[in-house]
């Protein structure tokens, strides 16, 4: 080997150098573009109500951090960010609302595309948004798994949990609140264009009456009339009256159901991919869970 080839070799030597040096950096970049939709993060200012300093945590035990953190992930590696108000209290136990994606979005798109942060947040509530794992019963469960973990680090009240999505997140969030070892989890539920059908649920036994807000489009080809057949069936679970009331809004409430839950469909006319744009309607519908008494209370 004479000298330049002996320099071409040394300059191929490093270029390989630079290319697995950037790698990391490259990983890197990917990593933070999946947490940042790119735009500024807006917290509310929470007003606390009365009933939320009723249950209280110790404030040095707790280590997660007031506003916006990053890829908290659960033990098989689907990851969350969290979001608190902007005047955080870790003595007070939040409501916490759990926002699960569709199939080909993550958390950072989903935040952008419901806009829960700032209307939540400004409620009370503490948010997660989380990754789409594939969908399964067991993805389903480790998405349950998302208020245990974080009320290790936050101030999270554990019952009372509020769980939404769209598409597989709203299945999901379905799933969470029908399947016999995660039922206990969601205080109350707003799937949105979820591909849960009659046929899915008629063999399912009953959870304990649970405040459940439907949104499914007209215009959904790929789970058409899917939303009305689920909420059919959520009323008879909450034994409600069987026909149901037109409100606003594209919206129909259910009457007379057991402990006062509310049940309610509300039918856009949009594609399937779409979000409904009801989210402040969606906040509203769960602070007023947070009037009803738990489950199984007594």
């Amino acid at each position: 080997m004479n000298m330049t080839q002996l320099k071409v070799y040394f300059l191929r030597i490093n270029s390989w150098q630079k290319v697995l040096f950037g790698l990391p950096i490259l990983v890197m970049v990917v990593m933070l573009l999946m947490d940042h939709s790119g735009d500024s993060v807006q917290l509310g200012q929470a007003v606390y109500r009365p009933e939320m300093l009723q249950r209280l945590c110790k404030a040095d035990q707790l280590s997660g951090d007031a506003g916006e953190t990053y890829g908290e992930e659960t033990e098989n590696g689907i990851k969350y960010n969290v979001r608190t108000p902007a005047n955080y209290d870790a003595s007070v136990a939040h409501p916490l609302l759990l926002v699960f994606s569709p199939a080909g979005s993550n958390r950072a798109k989903t935040e952008k595309t419901t806009g829960f942060t700032f209307p939540a947040t400004q409620a009370g509530f503490i948010v997660a948004y989380a990754d789409h794992p594939e969908l399964s019963p067991s993805t389903t469960v480790e998405l349950g798994t998302i208020p245990s973990l974080m009320a290790k680090k936050w101030c999270i009240d554990e019952k009372q949990v509020y769980v939404t999505g769209h598409s597989d997140g709203g299945t999901s969030a379905m799933a969470l609140a029908f399947m016999t070892g995660t039922r206990h989890i969601p205080r109350a539920i707003a799937p949105s264009a979820a591909g849960v059908a009659y046929d899915d649920l008629r063999d399912r036994r009953c959870p304990e009456p649970l405040p459940v807000m439907v949104m499914h489009s007209s215009k959904d080809r790929l789970f058409p009339g899917y939303g009305q057949q689920a909420v059919g069936w959520w009323a008879a679970c909450n034994k409600c009256d069987p026909i149901p009331d037109k409100i606003a809004n594209g919206c129909f409430s259910y009457s007379g159901c057991a402990g006062g839950v509310k049940t309610l469909y509300c039918e856009g006319d949009q594609i399937h991919s779409h979000w409904p744009e009801r989210s402040q309607d969606i906040i509203e519908f769960f602070v007023s869970a947070t009037q009803v008494s738990p489950r199984g209370a007594k």
